[in-house]
């Protein structure tokens, strides 16, 4: 069923009561609002929060430190399953490592090292427009990569929004590592000679529109990305190019398709997985600065973020499917693993299920098969850290070594199926308990370390907000208040 249909199962003034509740969030390090006033929810969330915190930021860290390929330097798309690399779990292994810097879970010069090797690989790795033996073209990467050689997987495609999921973390290195010695110099020359060589206008098949994609055997994808989804890191990056800039035009172009609604007080540009909402606020700060469109609307992305979470929290508290588990302290719907494909019966109800799947709910989908994911709530942490980090305390205390392990959350957990005899496709059923994954997947460990971090400190945002890219992007976009002021 659509959301659209919720206001039938969950009243009017619960959502309101909801959203009411919560409050636009505080960040406990500066106390700065992202809105108005947060209230009493905020302030309890932080309040005992930070050993849970401490462990789920290092265990997390920790995947990305003891997974990466000792000479590449390639983060694995998952583990312990053996897999290729994702390039964009690379880039959020980049951004977390100045967070383990500064939580002292390795030194400085050891994270300074990491990243030299790490984007040295990347500066040198074959780029080229050969169907093998490639890394990358016109500055691109392809989605997946092998972890020994990092040469292009199998056929995937040459992937503008991975990419630039690893700009990002490519740029926090860049701001970070600000030292004099040759570690440090040689990071920041890497890491703009690897943003340079972008040439975004590469991907302009139907221009101002950016495509998804490119592969050597057909050309450009079908496919553009338009809002609203993960790709507004995109647009933004693309617009900053010194080098292979595209015009403002195509932010226009982007926003235009943009999809409005939600139960009242809760209205917001829909998307229904949460990932989309989360992955480009890693790295931008958004609070308080507007495009034309979120001008129009009277709030920022930010705020939107924090009501598509608030609307999530909602529908599990309805449970409209009845899915075993689901409440205001254990919800979450984003792409995730899952426990098998197919249509089953359980429990006397007929139930369609998915591996992995790009699960989520609000107004304008909803995909649902009782699979929750931690990162769901995790990578909200800064949006709503007063249902998020509760709901992260309450999946630990109540799944414990099922969910919660040497890297922090596995991936997603099922709670309907209980029952052993039923056969997955992957993972496993622990008795009475529920479904687990086995797998830590690199870009869901990713928002939970950085996001927890955005809450805690704002190291990611205050790097970002230096970036010369990052600010020219949001210029050329049409951005204008907040920070984005008083930025040079």
């Amino acid at each position: 069923m659509r959301l659209s249909s919720l206001a039938g199962l969950v009243s009017l003034a619960a959502l309101s009561a909801c959203a009411a509740a919560a409050g636009p969030s505080v960040g406990p390090a500066t106390g700065s609002p992202a809105g108005p006033s947060a209230g009493a929810a905020v302030v309890a969330a932080a309040r005992g929060a930070e050993p849970f915190l401490d462990t789920l930021q290092q265990r997390t860290f920790a995947f990305f430190w003891e997974t990466a390929d000792p000479q590449t330097r390639l983060v694995p798309d998952r583990w312990p399953t053996p897999s290729f690399s994702s390039v964009a779990a690379v880039g959020f292994g980049l951004t977390g490592l100045p967070i383990g810097a500064e939580r002292g879970y390795v030194t400085r010069p050891q994270a300074a090292a990491r990243a030299l090797q790490t984007l040295r690989f990347l500066w040198r790795a074959p780029q080229g427009p050969a169907a093998t033996g490639m890394t990358g073209h016109r500055g691109f990467y392809y989605h997946f990569l092998d972890m020994k050689t990092g040469e292009r997987f199998r056929d995937v495609e040459l992937s503008s929004v991975d990419t630039s999921l690893l700009l990002g973390g490519v740029l926090v290195c860049r701001e970070y590592f600000d030292g004099a010695d040759a570690t440090e110099t040689g990071v920041r020359a890497l890491a703009d000679s690897i943003y340079r060589r972008v040439d975004w206008t590469f991907m302009l098949a139907r221009p101002p529109l950016i495509s998804m994609g490119w592969t050597p055997e057909h050309g450009l994808h079908d496919y553009d990305w338009r809002g609203f989804n993960e790709a507004m890191l995109v647009y933004v990056l693309a617009l900053g190019s010194p080098t292979h800039p595209v015009q403002p035009e195509a932010w226009t172009a982007w926003t235009a398709t943009y999809r409005w609604g939600g139960a009242p007080g809760l209205e917001h540009v829909g998307f229904a997985p949460l990932f989309g909402h989360q992955y480009s606020q890693l790295w931008i700060d958004f609070r308080g600065i507007q495009d034309a469109y979120m001008r129009g609307r009277g709030i920022d992305y930010f705020e939107n973020s924090r009501r598509a979470t608030l609307t999530q929290r909602a529908y599990a508290i309805a449970n409209p499917a009845g899915w075993a588990g689901y409440s205001g302290s254990v919800w979450g719907l984003t792409a995730s693993d899952g426990p098998v494909d197919g249509d089953f019966t359980v429990a006397g109800r007929q139930r369609h299920f998915f591996t992995y799947a790009a699960r989520g709910v609000d107004f304008t989908e909803t995909r649902d098969d009782g699979t929750l994911a931690p990162t769901a709530a995790g990578g909200s942490i800064p949006f709503a850290p007063e249902i998020a980090i509760p709901a992260l305390q309450e999946m630990r205390r109540r799944y414990g070594d099922h969910l919660f392990g040497r890297y922090g959350f596995l991936d997603a957990f099922n709670p309907t199926l209980t029952d052993p005899s039923f056969r997955v496709q992957t993972g496993s059923i622990a008795a009475g308990v529920g479904w687990f994954d086995v797998d830590y997947l690199g870009i869901d460990q990713g928002p939970i370390l950085a996001m927890a971090e955005n809450y805690r400190s704002e190291l990611i945002w205050r790097l970002m907000r230096k970036n010369p890219y990052v600010i020219a992007g949001l210029q050329r976009a049409g951005f204008t208040g907040g920070w984005l002021g008083a930025a040079r």
